[in-house]
């Protein structure tokens, strides 16, 4: 029984270590994103990415049968909302990325609290 609580006890201690490296993991990544979004802000990511994919379907709608047709080119409005629309989904991408990697931070910890706090209960309940 001691070597359960052992265990226990050294599996809950990881636990936690491993969800304190997730969240610094997490604020790290999150912290690189904002910087390279610059001059957006977090808040800003959806809407200004629904604004340009609206504008990304009305120039393709209007170019692509050229395109396809071979008979035209895509213009360079058409590429810059193409690579703004990639860039802001990338960003949007990332952003959710790191919200879930912070959760699962939380939920280490959590578990790891409760692994070790049962794991010390047990170690002293079976020494008593």
């Amino acid at each position: 029984m001691r070597i359960l609580s052992l265990v226990a006890l050294v599996l809950g201690i990881a636990a936690i270590v491993f969800g304190v490296l997730f969240m610094v993991q997490a604020n790290t990544g999150h912290n690189e994103i904002i910087t390279s979004i610059v001059p957006l802000t977090e808040d800003q990511i959806n809407p200004q990415y629904d604004a340009v994919s609206a504008k990304y379907n009305q120039v393709m709608a209007a170019e692509e049968p050229a395109i396809q047709g071979g008979t035209a080119a895509p213009s360079a409005m058409y590429n810059y909302l193409s690579a703004m629309r990639g860039q802001l989904g990338l960003a949007k991408a990332n952003i959710g990325t790191v919200k879930a990697i912070r959760m699962i931070g939380y939920v280490n910890i959590a578990i790891g609290i409760g692994m070790a706090f049962v794991g010390f209960v047990l170690y002293r309940k079976s020494a008593a």
